[in-house]
C-alpha cells in the first residue's frame, strides 16, 4: 500500500474504530481491573513513551490505587510505519527491586518492544511485570511469550492511528483510533 503524505489525506482513507466514548469505557473497565490486581500495593506505573503518553494519563486518573509514575522511551517506528531495531532513548530511573511495574504501552502488535522492556524491568528487580495496553492486534505475528495482561480494545490486522498512536508522527492527539480502508 502507498500511504498518503499528509494527516488529512489519511483521514479520507480511513475508518473510525474506536471512538472517545467507546475508549473511555475500556479506559475506566482496566482501571477498575488493575486496582482489584494490585490490592492497594503502590506500583511503579512505567508509560512507554510516545504513543502510550494520552492512553496512560487517562488510565491513571481512573485508578484508586496509589502509583508511582517514571517512563521509558523506545522505539522501532521512529517516524516510520514499519518498525526495525529496537532504540532506547530513555530507560526507567525508578527502583524496581522487588517491586510490581505497571507496564503501560498504546499497542501490543508484534511484541518485540514491550517485551524488550518487560526484560529489560525484570533483569532490574521487578517482582512482577504486568502489561496494560489500549488495544492489541489480532494477527498470528505475535512474539511468543508476549501478551497483555490488562487490555482496552482488540484491534484487526490494520494500520491503526490517533489517539497516542502516531501516522508519519502526526494524528497522535486525534481523540479515537482510525484504521487505514
Amino acid at each position: 500500500m502507498t500511504y498518503p503524505a499528509t494527516l488529512a489525506e489519511a483521514l479520507t482513507q480511513s475508518d473510525v474504530l474506536f471512538d472517545r466514548d467507546q475508549l473511555n469505557q475500556a479506559i475506566c473497565r482496566i482501571a477498575a481491573d488493575i486496582d482489584v490486581a494490585l490490592q492497594g500495593e503502590r506500583a511503579l506505573y512505567l508509560t512507554v513513551m510516545h504513543g502510550a503518553l494520552i492512553f496512560a494519563g487517562e488510565l491513571a486518573l481512573e485508578i484508586k490505587t496509589d502509583i508511582e509514575f517514571d517512563y521509558v522511551h523506545a522505539t522501532r517506528y521512529r517516524g516510520a510505519t514499519t518498525g526495525s531495531e529496537l532504540h532506547w532513548l530513555r530507560e526507567p530511573q525508578c527502583d524496581m527491586q522487588g517491586r510490581t511495574v505497571l507496564l503501560v504501552d498504546d499497542i501490543l502488535d508484534e511484541g518485540h518492544t514491550l517485551k524488550a522492556i518487560r526484560e529489560n524491568c525484570l533483569a532490574r528487580g521487578a517482582s512482577r511485570v504486568l502489561i496494560v495496553t489500549l488495544c492489541s492486534k489480532i494477527h498470528d505475528r505475535r512474539t511468543p511469550g508476549i501478551q497483555a495482561d490488562f487490555n482496552g480494545v482488540d484491534l484487526p490486522d490494520r494500520y491503526v492511528y490517533g489517539f497516542g498512536m502516531d501516522y508519519k508522527e502526526q494524528g497522535r492527539n486525534l481523540p479515537a483510533i482510525y484504521a487505514f480502508k
